[in-house]
């Protein structure tokens, strides 16, 4: 049975790398007494893989591992059994099934996410900053320069910014994600403020990670869907 994990990482958790969230699991997985089926061969390990790897310092309501259990659990004792093991900062939100195939592989399939961006207190620009953001938005082009394995290029960035408003000082964005297009919030920050003539505090950005999302869309045309909706709730 594959299984797809959705957690939220807040709190000072943001500070800790995948490969360290990735043992952390591990560890919890154990300890929960869920049985995850191994790899072959010499070094068996654990058969889970993330979706879209958080970086550091960001906080997020919607991250995702597989896994492949070898003893079916209900989502509900999943949930119990696994939220008593994580620490602080650290909840698991849903656990379901999901079908062979493409969409059992949560890595593969991300295409697009949700971030809300705040600045840290006192570290907004001066002034009306948000007054612009729709018409930046609306621009046909958004070039960038993006530093690369082989130097610096211009990139256009705005055909992987899907999704862009403010509320509050509270900005929220939908963006490309995955191994075809990958566009991080704070960039489009960076071209805003460049755009308007703006100066950003270093470090002054907090980015929450809302949701991720598969495009099962043709022709062209985007349709996204959370890759929580793509698993079943486990009834036993």
């Amino acid at each position: 049975m594959k299984v797809r994990i959705k957690f939220s990482k807040q709190g000072v958790m943001k500070f800790i790398g995948h490969l360290d969230v990735m043992r952390y699991f591990q560890k919890a997985l154990r300890r929960a007494e869920i049985d995850v089926k191994f790899s072959e061969g010499m070094s068996p390990h654990m058969i889970m893989s993330f979706a879209a790897p958080l970086g550091v310092g960001l906080t997020s309501d919607g991250e995702y591992v597989d896994i492949e259990l070898r003893t079916p659990v209900s989502s509900r004792e999943g949930i119990e059994r696994l939220n008593r093991e994580m620490v602080e900062g650290m909840e698991i939100l849903d656990f379901r099934q999901i079908e062979e195939g493409k969409a059992g592989k949560a890595m593969s399939l991300v295409a697009a996410a949700d971030y809300t961006v705040r600045f840290r207190p006192g570290l907004a620009p001066g002034g009306d900053w948000q007054s612009d953001l729709s018409g930046f938005f609306a621009r046909k082009s958004i070039l960038v320069t993006k530093e690369t394995k082989k130097g610096e290029s211009e990139i256009d960035i705005r055909p992987m910014i899907y999704e862009l408003s403010v509320n509050g000082g509270v900005v929220s964005m939908k963006l490309a994600t995955g191994s075809a297009a990958n566009l991080k919030p704070e960039l489009v920050m960076e071209a805003y403020a460049d755009w308007k003539g703006l100066e950003l505090a270093p470090y002054g950005l907090e980015v929450n990670r809302c949701e991720v999302y598969a495009d099962l869309g043709k022709n062209g045309k985007h349709r996204f869907v959370s890759l929580n909706e793509l698993g079943t709730t486990i009834e036993l």
